[in-house]
């Protein structure tokens, strides 16, 4: 951090030197002489965004104070060594959480607070921009001064970003607040729907908007968005085809006079600029990304009327997280995926968080027609309280909410994310759901119910504690043989980080034999689900990638689907995962490996069988993402990111899968998985294999394939 030095001039109060007097930049590794509490602002300046958080734009220079750390329930202050007030005002930048009290900064001088400001958020939906602010401080020339950031708020928006407070004479030298454009509220558009989707002006960044939307004075859709006032960055659009015919009413809570968001709506039958739809830039060619907007976490994982069903986190009219829905795909391969419409939109019970589905196959929820078992999706509604609610399907395309949820009452704030599942030897449903109790423990809950709507507390798993991530949120919880032995079964309870337990279950209770393992070792992977009710016992997971697409109209991604397994290894029973089979469908030709000097691809399957020595070191360069193994240490490394890799049987098993946004590594056999955002050259589409320490690259069996888009079909 660099701070300039306050010295002590001999004018009088009134008198101020020209130059500003940087209080604090944020530049350096620590925060010095400033003084912190508690665990949400760590021991130095941040660099962007933290983990879990989106983007963090409108700092300035490297560093920012960001109390994100640990997420939105860590607290603490931050306060400043004592200077003195030399200047008419003082500027900063900030962003963050807007909570009175709770995510703010202080000006305190003689230990009272003569300033206050907040960053700008407190609903879903909001940008993690700094902007910037200033205090008249001429008042309290010539005083002694702290500066406090303040970040007691846990929950939604706790925390608080800061950067550059600065004294100044020169109110226009440094960003400040500017007189707000005059703005009108409630503005409002009638139209009478005659396309299927209304399209609305995104610019990512703007000043979130609260709209309403309305028919026949009834409220049918509600969500914040960053609307664009003049052009557009991009159309998001909302489907309306169900009241087709009919007068709907788009009201905007708060918008300039000048604004020409609602002007602009479009009503369409198809996406605006979608002629080079899943062709984008950075569309990551092998995985699933939403046509428009944010998505996070896979929910509801299931094959039903053959068809596998991906929902997701969704929302649809922004480039951040917020207004969850569950967006919905399908596939018939697991390869190449169509997209339909939103299947959960938030309601009175709050956005629609996390969750799962099943196929009632014997139909005990009462759902079911015809003899038609029906599709259960099971999800957390996010709302005050927090609440578990079902919804069902007998074609796997529309849902109905069940009238009388929730099914399962607020145990906690902190409850969410259920996983269901039939137990056959017990003949019961059983749900899994994270709840944070008091003191912060993460806890696994176990539910029983003969019918999906009646559920009963069986057991109750602990996990970590405050910032320890041990069982911290969207569980998941399977049965999988050892070693393909289906007479020796384990259970497997996992969570959003992937650090897993192996033990056995009753259908009550969940004993761990073995915990805080993982073979997940990379970046930005998170919140895996595995599918339901796929035959022959396979076990095909699923994972939110954190790759951000800049500049796009869709952020976020899918990983490929992985089929997991248990395997014995020297350490023990451990868990294994691969890229399914079918992705072997998108493979061009034969085997490229003959040729690896004029091999050119920008969507690249690369395997290697290697059979080092112990002074061995190779390294792959694909597309400029650097993958090394060195076989003394028995470690891997992709992009500089290092990890445990182990020798299987003296042999080192590669598979990397390049694409737009994305690297996917599985090495050692499939016991190490390192996920990493990536956006290679687009002019580098090449492959290089060399080494150093006596390393032979003859003793690599090498397998290379150019791949297709997965979206050659849609």
């Amino acid at each position: 951090m660099k701070f300039a030095l306050l010295f002590i001039v001999s004018v009088t109060a009134t008198a101020y030197a020209a130059e500003p007097i940087i209080v604090a930049d944020f530049e350096g590794s620590d925060y010095r002489d400033w003084r912190a509490t508690g665990t949400a602002f760590g021991t130095g300046p941040a660099h962007g965004k933290l983990d879990g958080q989106m983007p963090v734009e409108g700092y300035q220079g490297k560093g920012l104070v960001n109390s994100f750390l640990g997420g939105d329930n860590a607290t603490g202050t931050l306060t400043s060594p004592s200077f003195k007030i030399e200047r008419k005002f003082l500027t900063f930048l900030i962003g963050g959480g807007g909570w009175a009290d709770e995510t703010c900064v202080n000006l305190v001088v003689n230990g009272n607070v003569v300033r206050t400001a907040t960053g700008p958020n407190t609903t879903s939906g909001g940008s993690e921009r700094l902007e910037p602010g200033a205090w008249d401080v001429s008042e309290y020339a010539g005083r002694e001064a702290m500066f406090v950031i303040v970040d007691q708020r846990q929950g939604g928006w706790g925390h608080i970003n800061v950067d550059q407070i600065v004294l100044t004479d020169d109110r226009g030298a440094t960003p400040i607040v500017v007189p707000p454009v005059p703005v009108a509220k409630n503005v409002t558009r009638d139209l009478i729907i005659e396309k299927k989707l209304l399209h609305f002006p995104v610019k990512t960044g703007a000043k979130p908007r609260i709209v309403t939307v309305s028919v026949d004075g009834k409220v049918v859709r509600k969500f914040d968005i960053e609307l664009a006032d003049e052009d557009a960055q991009w159309w998001a659009p909302l489907d309306v085809s169900e009241w087709a015919g009919k007068k709907l009413t788009v009201i905007a809570d708060v918008l300039p006079i000048t604004s020409k968001a609602l002007d602009s709506l479009q009503q369409a039958d198809t996406l605006v600029d979608s002629g080079n739809l899943y062709q984008e830039p950075l569309r990551s060619q092998l995985h699933f990304s939403p046509k428009r907007g944010w998505t996070n976490d896979p929910n509801g994982l299931v094959l039903y009327n053959g068809e596998y069903h991906l929902f997701f986190q969704h929302n649809p009219y922004g480039w951040n997280w917020g207004n969850m829905h569950w967006g919905h795909a399908t596939s018939r391969d697991l390869v190449h995926w169509h997209e339909h419409p939103e299947a959960l939109y938030p309601d009175e019970q709050g956005p629609m968080f996390s969750g799962s589905a099943v196929v009632d196959w014997n139909n005990t929820s009462g759902f079911g027609k015809d003899g038609k078992p029906p599709l259960v999706l099971i999800y957390t509604a996010a709302g005050n309280p927090t609440v578990q609610s079902i919804a069902y399907s007998l074609d796997g395309r529309t849902f109905t909410k069940y009238a009388q949820n929730p099914v399962i009452k607020q145990i906690s704030a902190g409850n969410r994310d259920p996983k269901v599942f039939w137990h056959e030897p017990t003949k019961q449903w059983v749900l899994v759901l994270y709840v944070e109790t008091p003191g912060k423990q993460h806890t696994i809950h176990f539910f029983n119910s003969p019918n999906l709507r009646d559920w009963k507390l069986a057991s109750v798993t602990k996990g970590g504690i405050d910032n320890d991530k041990y069982l911290f949120e969207c569980p998941d919880f399977f049965e999988l043989a050892v070693d393909g032995d289906v007479s020796k079964k384990k259970w497997i309870l996992t969570a959003a980080n992937s650090e897993y337990a192996i033990g056995t279950f009753d259908g009550v209770t969940f004993t761990p034999e073995v915990s805080r393992l993982t073979d997940v070792r990379g970046i930005g992977f998170y919140a895996a689900q595995s599918f339901s009710d796929i035959p022959n016992n396979r076990r095909i997971q699923v994972g939110w990638s954190q790759a951000p697409s800049p500049g796009m109209s869709f952020n976020q991604l899918q990983t490929l689907p992985c089929e997991l397994t248990l395997r014995t290894t020297p350490d023990g029973v451990r868990l294994r995962r691969e890229p399914v089979k079918e992705l072997e469908v998108l493979r061009e030709g034969t085997n490229q490996a003959d040729s690896l000097a004029n091999f050119r691809s920008e969507l690249i399957e690369f395997r290697a069988d290697i059979a080092p020595d112990q002074t061995t070191f190779f390294e792959f360069n694909l597309r400029g993402a650097k993958i090394s193994y060195d076989s003394i240490k028995q470690e891997i490394a992709v992009n500089g990111h290092r990890a445990t890799a182990p020798l299987i049987n003296g042999k080192q098993k590669l598979a990397v899968f390049v694409d737009r946004t994305m690297l996917e590594v599985f090495a050692s056999d499939g016991l190490t998985y390192v996920p990493m955002p990536f956006i290679p050259n687009p002019l580098d589409q090449s492959v290089l294999i060399g080494g150093n320490n006596g390393a032979n690259v003859s003793k690599i069996n090498l397998q290379l394939y150019k791949l297709k888009s997965s979206w050659t079909r849609n």
